[in-house]
């Protein structure tokens, strides 16, 4: 805790005016019981503000989330500044609405969990300090959250998994694969050794102007690949997954771009059209780009399946492979994985797309 107090220190602290003026907002009735252990969830690691009431059994009482996309969609990315600025002018709000939906007093909840890390050291601070105020001001336990482990134990809030279990982790700022043997029991069997899927399909995007795409214009970058895709031929450019003789199940990702962005130059150049112009052929550089991304993830996760079986660190029959993070909703890339499983005597469980990005209630 004194380390957390000290980090929280260089980040912005609300006033004790601000932290009494906010627990005075709440009028519940003094002295109801509850028989459960309640939690108060908040998450700031990256772009969204989200908090949310959980108790012990898994019940969300109350959630609220503050997304930041359409700013950041004007600025070609996240503005580590600019989002820390969000996240303060909304956390406080955020965590009133879970409160109030959830009809529980501050004085009832039992802890209040945060991210701590990993994410942006901006967004985090904003979330970490506020909590500590609270925290002092409620006198209750804190507890710091690792974000990916948030992400991983996700699904046992919807489906009835037991330990060990693999989990993938795909979004926009991660990328790994983990067996899961129980609460903060991970052993990690790849990474990105470079960017995440995400962050990769996004720079694709910025790089195609789909911004100006009349069909993609109000979607992030991963959604406007994904919307394009479908209309796209996959087999139009001949590319090869990263990695396709490494003997491990790590990811790699900026090749790809690099490649991709070589071949959105080759055809500006055929098309006559200088750079940030959309592309004719851009719905077939969208779906070639999605289709080398899920070879690639599942040829990796694949390698972790059979590297957890050969060694009995997985059921021989219906293992379970968890998929989640923001790129896990991607339909295209839900199927491979379907195709994946199957093929190997596995069951895919994906946590709902609500649950699959950043949010309040996989914190608590």
């Amino acid at each position: 805790m004194l380390i957390l107090n000290k980090t929280a220190g260089v980040f912005f602290k609300p006033s004790k005016r601000k932290v009494y003026e906010f627990l005075r907002s709440f009028n519940f009735h003094p002295g109801t019981l509850f028989l459960h252990k309640i939690v108060l969830g908040i998450e700031t690691s990256c772009d969204d503000t989200a908090a949310a009431v959980v108790d012990e059994t898994g019940n969300v009482l109350g959630e609220a989330i503050h997304s930041q996309t359409e700013v950041h969609l004007k600025t070609g990315g996240i503005v580590p500044a600019v989002a820390q600025q969000l996240h303060r002018d909304n956390i406080q709000r955020i965590v009133q609405e879970a409160l109030s939906a959830s009809r529980i007093s501050p004085s009832d909840l039992s802890a209040i969990a945060t991210t701590i890390k990993p994410g942006l050291a901006l967004s985090l601070g904003v979330g970490l300090s506020f909590s500590l105020q609270l925290v002092g001001q409620l006198k209750k336990p804190f507890i710091p959250i690792h974000h990916m482990e948030a992400h991983a134990l996700t699904i046992r809030l919807t489906n009835k998994v037991e330990f060990p279990f693999l989990v993938l982790l795909i979004s926009g700022g991660h990328c790994l694969l983990a067996l899961v043997q129980g609460v903060s029991d991970f052993l990690l069997l790849g990474k990105s050794l470079d960017i995440a899927p995400g962050d990769m399909l996004d720079k694709v995007a910025r790089r195609l102007s789909l911004i100006k795409h009349p069909e993609c214009s109000t979607m992030s970058g991963g959604k406007a690949i994904e919307h394009l895709a479908k209309q796209g031929n996959r087999f139009h450019f001949d590319i090869k997954p990263p990695l396709h003789h490494a003997k491990n199940c790590d990811f790699s990702f900026t090749g790809l771009q690099q490649v991709i962005n070589k071949r959105i130059m080759k055809k500006e150049k055929e098309e006559g059209i200088e750079e940030g112009q959309v592309l004719s052929s851009a719905a077939d550089i969208a779906a070639t780009v999605q289709h080398t991304m899920a070879c690639h993830i599942v040829k990796r996760t694949h390698r972790a399946i059979l590297f957890c079986k050969q060694r009995d660190l997985l059921p021989q029959n219906n293992a379970v492979l968890v998929a989640s993070g923001g790129v896990a909703s991607n339909f295209y890339v839900r199927r491979a994985l379907e195709i994946l499983t199957n093929a190997t005597q596995c069951t895919l469980l994906c946590p709902p797309p609500r649950l699959c990005t950043d949010n309040g209630i996989m914190i608590a």
